[in-house]
């Protein structure tokens, strides 16, 4: 049985998520959940997110999630996904600036308005749609999942690591910016893999088996 816990604080896309997983599991146990005895009873956890960062932290820091996630991932795989991805890092600027979970080192910034494209084009924040994710480095979530596979972003903040190592998928808008962070036991990625069809699907049955290594 491969038991599987979807954190859930209040600002995630928790359904969507759910079903994504259990369309690709096999002998799967799955809570979408922030009762911590069963977080850690669990062999990996998902760890979504959207909205406000103040407001996540807030409910994070109230639940005790970021001391589970310190706790859990020090033997067990983690997976973060978009706004779980950014609470990850050390610091983001978003309201006004919000103090985070501090397992990734490095800081999370709003894109530049007036941004364009190579066509002098005016480029929107957020950032939504359906964008390319270069392979920074090799591992096992990459698995059976093609370079530049398209997956689809919503958001007006991106990831800017303190260690360059810590990145393993990258993307542009229109400069590049880190999509997939990986270190130890955590993958983190800045796109929805439930909104991202057929590569999305495949990064989460890659997650159901991955031990943690590389």
């Amino acid at each position: 049985m491969n038991r599987v816990a979807v954190i859930d604080y209040g600002m995630g896309n928790l359904h969507s998520v759910a079903k994504a997983v259990e369309h690709v599991g096999d002998d799967l146990q799955l809570s979408v959940t922030s009762d911590e005895k069963i977080i850690m009873a669990a062999d990996r956890v998902i760890f979504p997110g959207v909205g406000a960062m103040r407001d996540c932290m807030g409910e994070i820091i109230r639940l005790g999630i970021d001391d589970i996630l310190r706790r859990f991932v020090e033997t067990k795989p983690v997976l973060g996904v978009c706004v779980g991805m950014q609470a990850l890092l050390e610091h983001s600027e978003e309201n006004n600036g919000v103090d985070c979970i501090g397992l990734f080192a490095g800081n999370v910034i709003k894109f530049k308005e007036g941004m364009t494209n190579d066509s002098g084009e005016t480029l929107k924040v957020p950032h939504m749609g359906w964008n390319k994710v270069r392979h920074s480095k090799s591992h096992p979530l990459w698995h059976d999942i093609p370079d530049n596979s398209r997956f689809y972003f919503v958001h007006s903040y991106y990831v800017k690591p303190g260690n360059a190592n810590d990145v393993v998928g990258e993307s542009t808008y229109p400069e590049y910016f880190t999509a997939a962070l990986a270190k130890q036991n955590i993958f983190a990625v800045q796109f929805h893999p439930e909104k991202s069809q057929t590569v999305g699907l495949q990064l989460y049955k890659n997650f159901l088996t991955w031990d943690g290594g590389l």
